[in-house]
């Protein structure tokens, strides 16, 4: 059993990590690219999945390896984190996003303090975000339900397709909406577009808890079947 100073230190770390990956591979992708978007995305998004594959199965243990508020928040709804623990792993997720972008910024020999100016808006990528978020309960809820130890594959495997079934992208995270605001690279995102695709997430997150919540809960027994169960 990890104590709770572990789990937010694994929250924080983990999501410190995924955010380095983000950044770091935008602007590996884009420096490598040759002004072709579509390659530099491809390798926006190989990385990223690839290293949540990695990253929840190294911090899955210890703390669930939620590193996004919205699951977070999700799993407070199903009273399987409490609300103190619950408010501790979001704060360490959006302090280690933030050091995230800038250890990318440091590796690469950027100016660690940036604002970006890529917008990102309009009521299609909103939507797209809900889609990307709800996907991402989907993702998790099942995995937990039928099979736990795919989590890490599924989570890594849906983020990949993601990236290309949106158009937002699927940031599907409010502490990686926020912390690559910080950040003027490929994988941006301007301050004034920040609250949309929030409001977005949380709105696909609730809707997942719902939805995920009656599909796969455990059928209820007939009262033939308790009978029977009973003899």
């Amino acid at each position: 059993m990890f104590t709770i100073s572990r789990k937010l230190f694994a929250e924080g770390l983990g999501t410190a990590l995924l955010l380095a990956i983000v950044v770091g591979s935008g602007i590996m992708g884009e420096s490598l690219a040759g002004g072709n978007t579509a390659i530099a995305l491809l390798g926006n998004t190989l990385a990223t999945g690839a290293g949540l594959v990695v990253l929840i199965t190294i911090f899955g243990p210890i703390s669930g390896a939620h590193f996004n508020p919205v699951v977070t928040l999700a799993f407070a709804a199903r009273r399987e984190i409490g609300v103190k623990p619950a408010i501790g792993y979001i704060l360490a997720q959006v302090a280690g996003a933030i050091i995230g972008v800038w250890m990318a910024h440091a590796m690469f020999g950027q100016a660690l303090v940036q604002v970006s100016t890529k917008l990102r808006d309009g009521p299609s990528l909103a939507f797209s975000e809900a889609v990307a978020t709800f996907g991402l309960m989907a993702t998790i809820f099942g995995c937990v339900r039928f099979k736990p130890d795919f989590t890490p594959m599924a989570v890594g495997l849906y983020i990949t397709s993601a990236y290309w079934f949106t158009s937002s992208t699927s940031f599907a995270n409010p502490a990686v909406t926020l912390a690559r605001s910080l950040s003027d690279s490929f994988a941006g995102i301007a301050p004034s577009s920040v609250p949309v695709f929030i409001a977005a997430q949380g709105a696909g997150a609730a809707l997942g808890v719902i939805v995920f919540g009656w599909l796969l809960s455990p059928p209820a027994l007939s009262n033939s079947s308790q009978v029977e169960s009973e003899q």
